[in-house]
């Protein structure tokens, strides 16, 4: 009898369920304008942050905020110093006047740690919330690609730092001990190592080479200098040369094992770019490969593709 009175329901014999049902809608429908349903650090209220790099960000139609939007704990930035001046782009032929590291990042992050940490009487001390109202304890990695010289343009990337370092926003470093702050800032491209790891009290962190952490330039960094280290997935492992699961043989495997391991002894998350974008299945199964492998950091183009993952 339990059953067939359970089918009855599903079947809509019963209209108080129905009405139920009903004014249920209308209560979705229709209470969305009310301030009771508001609170102060919504602006990312329901999104999941996920281990993604938003590769060549700038590109995007909207910079920081798609990758923001899809839950990314990465993002990055191609700068190009002109006149003191750092201007974001690919390449020299995409700079405008108007796309600068402070308008297109700088300044949104900003506006989005400023959402996430608000001021009321309800907050007895100051906070450093992160950009996720869900996760607010999750860092979001910002990779700065220096593109023109690199003392000088680093130098101003250090400079341009300061809004974020005056609010107490960034990932530091004291005395060897790290302190993790709702943006970790990674100098990547042509960054020189020497202006990162020598300098024992800072802000920002150094890219490393994943597959040459064994050099002997490499062999003294961990990850109190480089959190991330990155390398070109094919160049480190090789092609896909199959659309099979396992993605990788197993000499290939091998070489992927042994680059994350070196890196994690050292405390330090890899990231591979250069991954396949398609066939999509051959992205997917590199992809499910690299998570299961332990990487920090998915490099993807395509953020809905990804976001799909999880």
């Amino acid at each position: 009898m339990l059953f067939l009175g359970v089918v009855a329901l599903l079947a809509g014999a019963s209209p108080a369920l129905a009405e139920i049902t009903s004014s249920l809608q209308s209560i979705l429908d229709n209470t969305h304008g009310s301030t009771d349903y508001r609170y102060p650090t919504d602006l990312t209220r329901d999104l999941l942050p996920i281990p993604v790099h938003s590769h060549n960000d700038y590109w995007r139609k909207e910079p920081f905020y798609t990758g923001l939007s899809h839950g990314c704990t990465s993002t990055e930035a191609d700068v190009w110093l002109y006149n003191g001046t750092l201007y974001v782009g690919h390449d020299q032929s995409a700079l405008t006047k108007s796309r600068t590291l402070e308008s297109l990042y700088i300044n949104p992050i900003l506006d989005v740690l400023a959402r996430q940490n608000p001021e009321s009487p309800f907050v007895t001390s100051p906070t450093k919330n992160g950009v996720w109202d869900t996760v607010p304890e999750q860092t979001l990695y910002f990779f700065i690609d220096v593109k023109t010289s690199g003392p000088e343009t680093f130098k101003a990337v250090i400079a341009a730092l300061e809004p974020l370092r005056e609010k107490g926003y960034l990932t530091t470093v004291k005395d060897g001990k790290i302190t993790n702050g709702p943006v970790t800032i990674i100098g990547t491209g042509e960054t020189p190592l020497d202006m990162v790891a020598p300098v024992k009290d800072r802000d920002y962190f150094f890219d490393a080479p994943l597959a040459n952490l064994n050099d002997p330039e490499y062999a003294n960094i961990t990850g109190v200098v480089s959190p991330v280290a990155s390398t070109d997935f094919q160049e480190a492992v090789g092609k896909i040369t199959v659309d099979t699961d396992p993605i990788l043989k197993d000499e290939q495997l091998k070489k992927l094992r042994e680059q994350i391991a070196v890196a994690n002894e050292r405390g330090i998350g890899a990231r591979y770019w250069n991954t396949p974008y398609y066939p999509i299945r051959t992205r997917n199964l590199v992809w499910r490969t690299l998570l299961r492998e332990g990487v920090i950091l998915l490099n993807a183009d395509d953020l809905d593709a990804v976001a799909s993952l999880f």
